[in-house]
């Protein structure tokens, strides 16, 4: 993992082009928003813009899929087909991957999305990115996982199968080759 947190001119003129390329590709993802808008938004945080990167990198294919009126944030979800590829076949969070005595993952998805700057979907959050698109119909995505599962050793995932969204659970230290995580990010 990088451990820079800036980009270079360079690297931010690439993630814009990428960026306004995907958002003018998939219009129905953000009816009523300007790329301009969302630019200017960008530049004035550009905090923002390593962990967009991040999940640009591992795969992620970030876009816009809303605006809070409230806060005046833009509201960015991975939206790449299946599951990010390089934030798959890790467990849930570091207990679960402490708790492994044999074969452990790399790595958890909470502990990816905190060294992202990112957080993982919630359940309503995955099946909003649904009403976008058909995501995830040969992975799961871990989602985050109310504290009651947790402590008794639980994760939720979810994944679009039949031409529905389910949500399942599984032990929180199990790990698949298809099963990472999506992120949302704030700006």
């Amino acid at each position: 993992m990088p451990t820079q947190k800036k980009l270079s001119l360079a690297e931010r003129t690439t993630l814009f082009t990428t960026l306004k390329t995907r958002f003018e590709k998939n219009m129905a993802r953000h009816k009523g928003l300007e790329w301009a808008t969302i630019q200017a938004r960008l530049e004035a945080a550009p905090e923002k813009l390593w962990p967009l990167q991040e999940m640009e990198r591992t795969g992620g294919e970030p876009d816009v899929v809303g605006h809070d009126k409230k806060t005046g944030e833009y509201i960015f979800y991975d939206c790449s087909a299946e599951t990010p590829k390089e934030r798959r076949n890790v467990c849930f969070d570091r207990e679960a991957l402490d708790a492994r005595k044999e074969h452990k993952p790399a790595n958890s998805a909470i502990d990816m999305a905190a060294a992202m700057s990112i957080e993982l979907l919630t359940e309503q959050q995955y099946r909003e990115l649904q009403q976008l698109g058909k995501f995830d119909e040969k992975t799961s995505s871990w989602v985050q996982t109310p504290a009651t599962i947790r402590e008794l050793g639980g994760a939720l995932f979810c994944d679009r199968r039949y031409n529905t969204v389910f949500l399942y659970h599984n032990g929180a230290s199990s790990y698949y080759a298809a099963r990472g995580f999506r992120g949302s990010l704030r700006v």
